[in-house]
């Protein structure tokens, strides 16, 4: 059975967490403005859309060929969403812990090629959630797209509302992280349920 409310919560925390698509945004828009770094957004877009076709072609192939492999990828998928809950909790927003070179559609893309969060959102989306429902061609193509879409999202929210989040969340900080981490433990328990 799919549970979209336990995906979206996991795509929606991991996109909209920071990391170093997010911090590059921001500090690109609080730097150069908004338009000034559309580019650079819509090379996260294309770069990471890539990379989201490369890990659902393998996450598709290793779930295929392997079906015992589900219960080692639910396990490996818990342990790292609780990491990222642990990562979350202890985190802090801090646009100046990122310089930011370039604003460019390159930079932007080829970020995403180095960029091990997106590796690891993807083949944990597709095999923990994904392939055990669906298995047509067209339905992972479109949750390939989804995914993309999603995870992508969050460089331009934060690029777009930089400084709003920086206020806010520098004042809530603690909270934030907090209810982030909690919906990442639901998440991670939920798999076995």
């Amino acid at each position: 059975m799919f549970y979209l409310s336990d995906f979206l919560i996991y795509c929606f925390i991991t996109a909209y967490t920071p990391g170093a698509n997010n911090l590059l945004s921001m500090s690109n828009a609080i730097r150069l403005g908004f338009r000034r770094s559309f580019r650079f957004n819509l090379g996260i877009l294309a770069g990471f859309t890539i990379v989201m076709t490369v890990c659902s072609i393998f996450s598709t192939t290793l779930f295929t060929m392997l079906p015992k492999v589900k219960i080692i990828m639910q396990v490996l998928g818990a342990v790292y969403m609780l990491y990222l809950a642990w990562k979350v909790w202890k985190s802090s927003i801090d646009p100046s812990a990122d310089s930011g070179n370039a604003a460019s559609f390159l930079s932007g893309m080829v970020l995403q090629f180095a960029n091990p969060k997106i590796y690891i959102y993807a083949i944990t989306a597709m095999t923990l959630y994904i392939l055990p429902v669906y298995h047509s061609f067209g339905a992972i193509a479109g949750f390939t797209i989804l995914l993309a879409l999603i995870g992508a999202s969050g460089s331009f929210v934060w690029a777009l509302f930089g400084w709003f989040f920086c206020k806010y969340l520098s004042k809530h900080t603690k909270s934030v992280n907090f209810i982030m981490a909690l919906l990442l433990v639901y998440c991670a328990i939920a798999l076995f349920l």
